[in-house]
């Protein structure tokens, strides 16, 4: 028993990505709440993140970093397998840029 909880407080490996439900059980354990309230927070969390930049608003997090949409130009490409030339239309994705301290805990 105290083999898998101290597995499930390990930093996870390299090769393993951490999925929405990993973050959830983690900061359950670590507060002492229930996941099924940490889930709710963190579903609300997100759901205000996209609504702000769906509205072309930036969400700065101190220490984190921020969330912001950027704009890409219409350009021209090449229709793979073929020579034609193509139109790439204008675009608008979400990006996001690291704060400070979030860069120097990745580099450690």
């Amino acid at each position: 028993m105290a083999r898998a909880k101290a597995q499930a407080q390990s930093k996870p490996s390299k090769s393993k990505a951490v999925s929405k439900a990993d973050l959830v059980m983690g900061v359950a354990a670590g507060k002492g709440a229930a996941k099924a309230d940490v889930k709710a927070v963190l579903d609300s969390m997100l759901g205000k993140i996209t609504g702000h930049l769906d509205k072309g608003a930036k969400v700065q997090l101190t220490g984190f970093g921020t969330f912001e949409v950027r704009a890409r130009k219409a350009r021209t490409g090449v229709r793979p397998g073929t020579t034609e030339k193509i139109t790439i239309p204008a675009s608008k994705y979400p990006a996001f840029k690291p704060g400070k301290s979030l860069k120097d805990k990745a580099k450690r």
